[in-house]
């Protein structure tokens, strides 16, 4: 492996642990907004309050990772993502200003305030992971040139980058649920466990179509990453098959044993997969991973710093979410 291929799959490790911690997270929201009015879902707002309240902002410690190793260890990708892209990257930086601000405020205001901060807190979560998703798909379908300077609207309002996007919403629909019925089931709330149940199926099962749909247009959008998916990638697309499929049949039989870690595995092989799919290019297919990267000096000081902070802040961060699984927070 090379130091620019060993800091990319840093990079995919930071968009991994992003897209499962930050996607539960927004999915979270996501419930938040099906609950109903105030009275009706008070119940489940508190729920996903006492879930995602101790750790909701150690989530997004990813986004800044992910950031900085891309800016740092891979400039010449990170100009024409930036050029390219700011319509959907600046909406999906709004989304999470607009979610912070209606978290933090919903739990200050009372009455009528309280619920429209609440609802900002609940429609930013569908905006960021919407875009965020716009933004991958505009990626994979090669609209973003490494000469920088893209089409700002046309290479993201188009087939692919529209249903990743929904797609991302789904996904992190889902992840919530899985997560929220081992909450649920922790805090002896067997009332909100088959509630997250029936509608995680209902998610799942959709999640799945649209993927399919997905699927369809990738191979006629983003060829080269199809080719690399039914390739390189199979196994991995296999394994996530798999993985979905067994989280689907836990749900259905009431069998909440290893759920999580499923729905985890299935959504971490998929981003393998993807990375799998374009490899050696981080933007296909203009750009590839050792064109993008920065000087080995810099690749070396990114490598050398994620390993320091892996061991200084990486046990502190486990024990948050050990706590917060416990049920020792508020």
């Amino acid at each position: 492996m090379t130091l620019p291929d060993a800091a990319a799959a840093l990079l995919f490790v930071g968009v991994v642990a992003y897209a499962i911690l930050g996607g539960a997270d927004f999915g979270s929201g996501v419930w938040d907004l099906l609950a109903g009015d105030a009275r009706n879902g008070a119940h489940l707002r508190s729920q996903i309050d006492r879930s995602i309240g101790p750790v909701w902002e150690a989530n997004h410690v990813w986004l800044i990772f992910c950031l900085v190793v891309l800016w740092t260890g891979f400039p010449r990708a990170f100009g024409p993502l930036m050029e390219t892209l700011y319509v959907p990257l600046a909406l999906a930086a709004v989304g999470i200003v607009l979610r912070g601000s209606g978290f933090a405020f919903g739990h200050t205001f009372s009455g009528d305030a309280r619920d429209r901060a609440e609802l900002v807190f609940a429609v930013s979560s569908l905006i960021t992971p919407f875009f965020m998703g716009c933004v991958v798909g505009a990626v994979a379908a090669g609209a973003v040139p490494a000469s920088g300077a893209g089409e700002p609207f046309s290479s993201w309002l188009a087939p692919l980058p529209l249903l990743i996007g929904l797609l991302f919403v789904l996904s992190s629909a889902y992840l919530a649920g899985v997560f929220l019925i081992d909450d649920a089931r922790r805090a002896g709330e067997a009332e909100l466990v088959s509630y997250f149940r029936r509608r995680a199926i209902v998610i799942g099962v959709v999640a799945g179509a649209v993927a399919v749909l997905g699927l369809v247009a990738l191979r006629a959008d983003a060829r080269f990453v199809y080719d690399g998916l039914v390739g390189d990638g199979l196994p991995l697309m296999l394994a996530s098959l798999i993985l979905g499929g067994l989280v689907l049949v836990g749900l259905i039989r009431g069998s909440h044993r290893l759920i999580r870690p499923l729905a985890v595995g299935a959504v971490v092989a998929v981003i393998w997969g993807w990375g799998v799919a374009q490899h050696p290019y981080l933007l296909p297919t203009s750009l590839t991973i050792e064109g993008a990267a920065g000087a080995e000096p810099t690749l070396t000081a990114v490598i050398i710093v994620f390993v320091c902070a892996l061991l200084i802040v990486g046990p502190s961060l486990a024990f948050l979410y050990r706590l917060s699984q416990a049920q020792l927070l508020e």
